[in-house]
């Protein structure tokens, strides 16, 4: 399998979520600035109207009792000395004709039809004539003549302006600041598990004595990374405990198994046993070279998975290693009636144990060799891809079910129906290999038969 890497600031969770807060501190303080300008706006809003309200109520009851002349002179006193500043009259004939107040002309067409009408008007001031913004109500007299009442709303204007542009630069500093926060939170929370998981790629690589990082703040993740230390060391002792004891029982096997073969050959070549007895202890003989072989190889996966660095490493041309293995079992797939090739590129090498290495091609060479039925072939391949160096071999023999690829590597697991296909280890033993050179093995579909995948990082150039 392929162990997975620590991926770009950009694509972890942890930026994903302070992007997430990034918004939702920003729709918070959207929310909550817009909504506080609306309802400053409408305060305004409602404050001018009753203003406007009350001087048109005034101005009306002042026209009742005292006529248009009451009321022209109401106006005028009002604009000339105590009036409101920005306020706007108008006293109008039923034709729009202006009567009194400082506007000009009549600045609808018609009657407005609105409650609230606004417009822009030249107003008669002192010394200069200027265009507003005015907000009026409009209200017309028993006789037919109509009454207009407003206020400039300049000011307001350009205080609703002002806030507006307080409000947005606010929600921009509020967005750069949570922005700022959130990315320095997303980096120092992806570094902190960058940092494990490059840990973790480690260890599952062979570097059994790394530990995870503990930063000393005294977090979760330095909870977290004491409590998987302490796992580790505990299953570091139990691998070491169980490792020592496969070690002395598989030695301590060796030499009795090696006293009773030679015993058993020597009665073979010096006792003058009878066909019937030959038989038997031939058959015995055999079972225990199966029991040697399968003792070896067991000491070997052992080795390979004890987490020991790789010993005897060097630059192996991988491409002359598979030509040599070739040559040595194309002489046995002769025999068997199979067809043995390799296709292969020149000078790939790689970093490893050259030993360890013919090992694992030879296993998947003598599997292919099991179960290919006469007239079959066996194709070895070496090409580059990119930074790795793709091992293969294939036949078109019965091929394996997916279920059985996917327990190929698991010890003592048979994946073909004969019974002397051996004790499971050859695919236990090419995984550990593997594992031990940083590389990924993998059964596949040959479509049909089976084809075997090593990929194995080429070396650096050399100088």
């Amino acid at each position: 399998m392929r162990w997975p890497r620590p991926r770009g600031l950009f694509q972890t969770t942890a930026f994903r979520m302070s992007m997430g807060y990034t918004l939702l501190v920003t729709l918070a303080v959207g929310v909550t600035l817009g909504t506080t300008y609306l309802l400053t706006q409408r305060i305004l809003r409602d404050n001018v109207d009753l203003i406007i309200t009350t001087e048109l109520n005034s101005l009306q009851d002042q026209y009742v009792l005292r006529g248009v002349r009451g009321a022209t002179a109401e106006i005028n006193v009002r604009i000339d000395s105590w009036g409101r500043i920005g306020s706007v009259y108008m006293l109008a004939s039923p034709h729009f004709k202006r009567i009194a107040g400082n506007v000009t002309n009549w600045p609808f067409d018609g009657a407005p039809r609105a409650r609230w009408p606004e417009f822009r008007i030249e107003s008669i001031e002192p010394g200069q004539r200027s265009v507003h913004p005015v907000r009026a109500a409009v209200r017309q007299l028993s006789n037919g003549d109509w009454l207009l009442v407003g206020t400039d709303m300049s000011q307001d204007e350009r205080y609703a302006q002002a806030f507006k542009t307080a409000t947005l630069w606010g929600m921009g500093l509020s967005v750069l600041v949570a922005a700022i926060a959130g990315f320095a939170f997303s980096f120092r929370l992806s570094r902190r598990v960058g940092a494990v998981t490059e840990t973790c790629v480690r260890i599952m690589s062979g570097e059994r004595s790394r530990r995870l990082p503990v930063a000393g703040s005294r977090d979760e993740f330095d909870a977290l990374a004491v409590s998987v230390n302490r796992v580790l060391d505990r299953l570091e002792e139990q691998s070491l405990t169980l490792r020592a004891t496969f070690d002395s029982v598989a030695h301590d096997l060796r030499a009795p198994l090696q006293r009773l073969r030679g015993r058993m050959d020597a009665v073979l070549r010096l006792a003058d046993l009878q066909p019937e007895l030959r038989e038997p202890v031939e058959s015995a003989l055999r079972e225990v070279d199966r029991l040697q072989r399968t003792l070896a190889t067991l000491l070997q996966i052992a080795l390979a998975e004890s987490g020991a660095p790789l010993t005897a490493v060097s630059r192996v041309n991988l491409s002359a290693l598979v030509g040599e293995l070739v040559e040595l079992f194309e002489p046995v797939a002769r025999e068997r009636g199979l067809a043995l090739t390799g296709h292969t590129d020149a000078g790939v090498f790689v970093e490893g144990n050259r030993q360890l290495l013919a090992q694992l091609i030879s296993n998947l060479v003598e599997n292919a060799l099991k179960f290919v039925s006469a007239g079959g072939r066996i194709e070895i391949g070496l090409e580059r891809h990119g930074a790795l160096a793709h091992l293969t071999v294939s036949d078109n023999g019965p091929g394996v079910p997916a279920e059985q690829r996917r327990r190929a590597g698991e010890p003592f697991v048979r994946i073909g129906p004969r019974e002397d296909a051996g004790g499971g280890l050859g695919l236990l033993l090419v995984g550990a290999i593997a594992r031990l050179h940083h590389a990924v093995f993998a059964l596949e579909d040959n479509e049909p038969g089976l084809r075997a995948l090593v990929e194995l990082p080429l070396a650096a150039p050399s100088d």
